[in-house]
């Protein structure tokens, strides 16, 4: 079993490193910087990766693997990239409250939780479907990439969606 999965408890380590970390950080406040136009940034890198995403799996379809795996090596880049903004921001700027009310605070809290929730659970998904399609074991890689996409595509359309319900709250 360890032949097909090399990278399987280095995954898993990452898996579990990167949301600690990033909850540590943010209880981590740095003073005298100003990050406030990274949310507008980050949230276009949601976006542009929810595009990607579907651009790739239409690509695969279309048989266009080497366009697919391009495609998909941008997405988890823009995934990268989108953390280190999201931390900086959060960590030199103060958590900006949802001010709507009504049924539409339950609509906005029930998006936030889960798309912090998937975008945990996101993180192994999307580094063993990664390493199935780096170690050739292609229908491995097809049969994890089935439920990778669809809760990788919600972690990046609801961050999106997050962004633009808290965006009237901004100070």
């Amino acid at each position: 079993m360890a032949h097909q999965e090399p990278y399987k408890r280095l995954i898993i380590a990452v898996s579990v490193i990167i949301p600690v970390v990033v909850a540590i950080l943010f209880r981590v406040k740095i003073e005298g910087y100003d990050f406030s136009f990274l949310p507008p940034i980050y949230a276009s890198i949601n976006g542009l990766t929810a595009v990607l995403l579907v651009s790739a799996v239409i690509a695969i379809r279309n048989k266009k693997r080497q366009l697919h795996e391009r495609i998909m090596k941008t997405c988890i880049g823009l995934s990268a990239v989108f953390l280190v903004m999201y931390v900086l921001y959060h960590m030199t700027s103060d958590s900006t409250p949802f001010g709507g009310e009504g049924a539409i605070r339950y609509v906005y809290y029930f998006i936030l939780i889960t798309h912090i929730f998937l975008s945990v659970i996101v993180i192994p998904f999307v580094l063993f479907t990664l390493g199935r399609a780096l170690g050739g074991n292609f229908e491995r890689h097809k049969a994890l990439a089935k439920y990778t996409f669809p809760i990788w595509l919600y972690v990046a359309v609801t961050g999106v969606i997050v962004y633009l319900m808290i965006s009237p709250y901004y100070s």
